[in-house]
């Protein structure tokens, strides 16, 4: 996936695409995260949920 992909006749940069991705990963791990009650393990669940959408992002750039 490392080509530019044509929207509408707009290139658009493979990143987009990858970011997309891993928000899509995270609001399936939030369903999860919501049945676990993750806000009790964690101080600030806003700035958790950040930090793993950055590692998703991360592992899904090195995977595609």
């Amino acid at each position: 996936m490392n080509h530019d992909l044509t929207i509408g006749g707009i290139l658009v940069s493979p990143f987009i695409a990858q970011a997309l991705v891993a928000f899509a990963l995270l609001v399936a791990l939030r369903v999860v995260f919501h049945r676990i009650r993750f806000g009790r393990f964690v101080a600030n669940p806003p700035l958790a949920e950040a930090g793993i959408y950055v590692c998703l992002l991360a592992l899904v750039v090195v995977i595609l």
